[in-house]
């Protein structure tokens, strides 16, 4: 290598560490991002399957509320709103990574007819 060219990237030695160790704060923000998004969205699912199931007991006479609960995940359970109305909904709330973010609830609903199954 020339005397020039090695002069020259001497200078630039330990820079990717320096770039790297500025990145890694805004990697593990996006990862706690994306983690917390995934958690609203199994939320949102778990309550989506409990209105359904309500709906299914509603349909047959059953206590909606009742299988609404045993439909929901165990961490999911308390806290859990079920109205039973024309339309049964469920609303949960969205589990936080962070204990400082905002709470956040999510609902579904579901209906079932005579001839719906």
């Amino acid at each position: 290598m020339p005397p020039g060219v090695r002069d020259a990237a001497r200078g630039e030695e330990g820079t990717a560490s320096v770039e790297l160790v500025a990145v890694i704060p805004f990697l593990l923000l996006a990862m706690l991002a994306a983690a917390q998004i995934a958690l609203a969205g199994q939320a949102l699912w778990s309550a989506s399957v409990a209105a359904r199931a309500a709906a299914r007991a509603a349909l047959v006479g059953g206590d909606a509320a009742a299988a609404a609960r045993s439909a929901l995940p165990p961490a999911l359970r308390s806290g859990a709103r079920v109205e039973d109305q024309d339309w049964v909904s469920v609303g949960v709330r969205v589990p936080r990574l962070v204990s400082s973010l905002p709470e956040l609830r999510v609902e579904a609903q579901s209906g079932l007819g005579p001839d719906d199954g």
